[in-house]
């Protein structure tokens, strides 16, 4: 990798995590210390309950919970220990041995393990609501409640056991083959070998021919590489629509609503509200076309910035940090004081490197730990909003672990994006109010709109088209990649309609989203966090600062109740049909404000 890769330094090179509160290194004694700890915790958890579960009383259960949070916290440091080093330098064989040690030590612990969950399912309903009704159970009876969900679906203990064991070599294997297959894309970049964080940073260059020569070069290199990517999602789908169908689940997208928390009947309002109203993307691409002076729009032009007076675009990491830490003062004290110490105890992995995969993410780890974030900082705006993003992950994370425990830390994915967009509409917000200049909050606005359809609206037309792949995989057996660049054209046209050309090229970008294999139906959660966060802020615009502690407590909450109970503390119904209509409309008041600001500055234009 040659400095072409960070054009430009950030002051984010030297902003490495610190995981020394798991362990000092992977040659540390301490890990096989407590490998072998974590063992005996186990078979001493299997021998005490196994088979015993129908005879528990409610002080058992407490009990049985509290040595499942320890071995949990055991078994989540040494995981996250192993992933979080693997995710920095995906191609070291040391840390990929490492990921598959720990994939394999937990396959073989929780296979005895999964009799509790069975036995607990297996319990008829009286004896079970006997249970539950016991005030001792005060602390874990969310937990096993929520469980019980999963009973027409549990299979034998011997068959829950195989399905564990196969999933290392199976869709466990296939998923980490696919990200280090991906991060070690190389591109030639005048001269220089760049990886793929490069080049999709380049699709957001001013000069058009940059883009398209990025758009090029990616799409030259997922058709290098098609075989072995359909191999893959061809098989991960495959194995999914077979456990499906052991399991009994309605649908390819059950499993996940289920894990979600999420009624079907939700999800379907969700869905049908966004495809309604993708009138609203044409209407913006539109505009943004008439603003650049195009005669078409090209998928490669969707996040061009505007040729307009623009605001300075690069910002170092100590000016994102400082944007960032404001916005959430500016907002609550203590949300700025938790953010505050990923930045001062090294919580935080920023710089681009070879074989680190892309994106970003934030880890919750344990809760006797801390959470951390994992970018790729190249100082653009959106890596500033990008960072604001996970730490608001990051903050929700800290805050379930301390105030209530391990269990609460894991939310669902539907309420999971709930801190982290809510975290970027306050930089946002801010960052707009700070503006004086019209051209410069036009071209701010346009970026916001893009930024929110491509969380919304695009997020949305990626489960079409999973639910398209899933059903056809179901019913046509194993598909070309022409089926699936087929099925990815269609669904993505029926965003745009024709305010984008939406080239034949562009079929295979389906390939390298990795959201469709390591959590299949994971998509739409971004759409439903971000229209749930615009219901929220237009509550916080409303109240004011009474709402601030009933956002922080919710937060706090994590899981420890179903989603919609909590929401329902800070007044939202998301069993409300209408709900997800709110947040359209604030989208579509911006798209307004964009096309009233642009006729207004530009008439020319418009003419």
């Amino acid at each position: 990798m040659t400095e072409a890769l960070q054009e430009v330094l950030t002051g984010a090179e030297a902003v490495v995590w610190d995981l020394s509160v798991f362990y000092d290194s992977l040659d540390d004694p301490q890990i096989e210390a407590d490998i072998e700890k974590l063992k005996e915790l186990v078979d001493d958890f299997q021998a005490r309950w196994h088979g015993k579960v129908a005879d528990m009383s409610a002080a058992d259960f407490v009990s049985a919970y509290q040595a499942l949070e320890a071995i949990y916290d055991s078994r989540g440091r040494l995981g996250a220990f192993a992933f979080l080093n693997f995710s920095v330098d995906t191609g070291s064989p040391v840390y990929q041995a490492a990921v598959a040690r720990i994939e394999e030590l937990e396959s073989s612990l929780s296979q005895k393990l999964v009799f509790f969950d069975l036995e607990w399912n297996a319990l008829d309903n009286d004896a079970a609501d006997r249970i539950l009704a016991d005030p001792v159970l005060a602390d874990y009876r969310y937990y096993l409640e929520a469980e019980r969900r999963y009973r027409p679906y549990n299979l034998s203990e011997a068959e829950e056991q195989i399905i564990i064991e196969k999933q290392v070599t199976g869709s466990g294997a296939w998923t980490r083959f696919f990200t280090q297959l991906t991060s070690a894309f190389r591109f030639d970049w005048l001269g220089d070998e760049v990886n793929m964080t490069f080049v999709l940073n380049k699709l957001r260059d001013a000069d058009r021919d940059v883009r398209e020569m990025a758009w090029r070069k990616l799409t030259d290199k997922l058709a290098e590489k098609s075989m072995e990517l359909t191999f893959i999602f061809n098989t991960l789908a495959l194995d999914k629509a077979n456990s499906d169908r052991r399991r009994g689940y309605a649908s390819w997208i059950s499993s996940r609503n289920l894990s979600n928390k999420a009624g079907d009947e939700v999800v379907e309002a969700l869905v049908s509200t966004v495809t309604s109203n993708y009138g609203l993307v044409a209407r913006h691409y539109e505009l943004k076309r008439a603003l650049l002076g195009y005669e078409e729009l090209y998928d490669y032009d969707r996040y061009a910035p505007l040729n307009l007076k623009e605001s300075e675009e690069f910002y170092v990491w100590e000016q994102a940090r400082d944007i960032v830490l404001d916005a959430f003062d500016n907002f609550s004290p203590r949300m700025k004081t938790v953010a505050q110490q990923f930045f001062d105890h090294n919580w935080i992995h920023a710089p681009v490197l070879p074989n680190k995969r892309g994106g970003a993410f934030a880890a919750s780890t344990v809760a006797s730990a801390n959470p951390y974030v994992f970018l790729n900082y190249l100082g653009d705006t959106r890596d500033v909003t990008t960072l604001a993003h996970e730490l608001g992950h990051g903050i929700h994370m800290y805050l379930s672990g301390k105030e209530k425990g391990l269990f609460a830390l894991y939310t669902p994915l539907t309420t999971a994006e709930m801190a982290s967009t809510f975290a970027e509409m306050l930089v946002f917000q801010d960052l707009m109010a700070a503006e004086d200049d019209q051209e410069v909050k036009l071209s701010m606005l346009t970026e916001k709109i893009e930024d929110t359809f491509a969380t919304v609206f695009r997020q949305i037309s990626m489960n079409r088209f999973e639910d398209k792949m899933h059903n056809a995989r179901r019913g046509e057996g194993e598909l070309t990649a022409e089926r699936f660049n087929e099925l990815w054209l269609e669904t993505q046209r029926d965003m745009f309609g024709d305010s984008v050309i939406i080239t034949e090229e562009y079929g295979s970008w389906w390939s390298y989203v990795p959201h469709f294999l390591h959590a299949p139906g994971y998509v739409y959660a971004y759409s439903f966090g971000e229209l749930l966060v615009l219901a929220l802020y237009r509550i916080y615009q409303e109240e004011g600062d009474p709402f601030v502690p009933k956002y922080i407590d919710l937060l706090a909450a994590g899981d420890s109740d179903y989603p919609d109970r909590l929401l329902a503390q800070v007044g939202v119904d998301i069993n409300d049909p209408g709900f997800w209509r709110k947040g359209i409309d604030m989208i579509e008041e911006w798209v307004a404000q964009a096309e009233s600001l642009a006729r207004e500055l530009y008439p020319e234009k418009f003419a």
